[in-house]
């Protein structure tokens, strides 16, 4: 019994030795890693990511994190599209949410920053660009889509992609 207690200590001493705490210098370094360009200050970082603009914001205090991508201004999207994007969060989204604010519709990574992992963020920000390129055709973060009600492919508008990558 004694060594099997001595056997689990060891593996959460040596489990938790490897956990990472996530902050504002290491979330810079992976970005800058990643990104084609980075700008900013900590915790509030511009970057572009295979050309596609992308925001980095935390708030170290109360431990979140968002990765962002603008993707269109929500007043020049019809009924259809944004009900496509709300199916999508449910099915092929995955980690990333298609949300609205400041009638700007964006790609959004949200997370509690402590606990994210080197391959999380390299996966966030992978996820937010799919993301908000396929906005519009298959709305899907990754390759990989959960079952049902996916969206019929639409041709994307590249009057949407100029406008945002411009304002940006």
């Amino acid at each position: 019994m004694k060594l099997l207690a001595t056997i689990i200590l060891f593996i959460f001493v040596s489990a938790s030795t490897y956990a990472q705490e996530m902050d504002n210098n290491k979330l810079q370094e992976i970005i800058h890693k990643n990104a084609d360009t980075l700008n900013g200050v900590s915790g509030n970082w511009k970057f572009l990511y295979k050309e596609v603009p992308m925001l980095c914001v935390t708030d170290q205090t109360n431990n979140r994190m968002r990765i962002i991508s603008p993707i269109a201004e929500s007043k020049k999207l019809d009924k259809d599209l944004l009900l496509d994007a709300m199916t999508a969060n449910f099915h092929s989204a995955l980690d990333v949410k298609y949300a609205i604010s400041n009638e700007i519709l964006w790609s959004v990574y949200i997370h509690p920053l402590k606990e994210l992992s080197n391959e999380q963020v390299e996966n966030a920000i992978s996820q937010v660009y799919y993301a908000a390129k396929t906005f519009g055709t298959t709305f899907s973060s990754t390759e990989l889509i959960f079952g049902g009600g996916q969206v019929e492919e639409k041709p994307k508008d590249d009057k949407i992609i100029e406008e945002k990558t411009r304002k940006f």
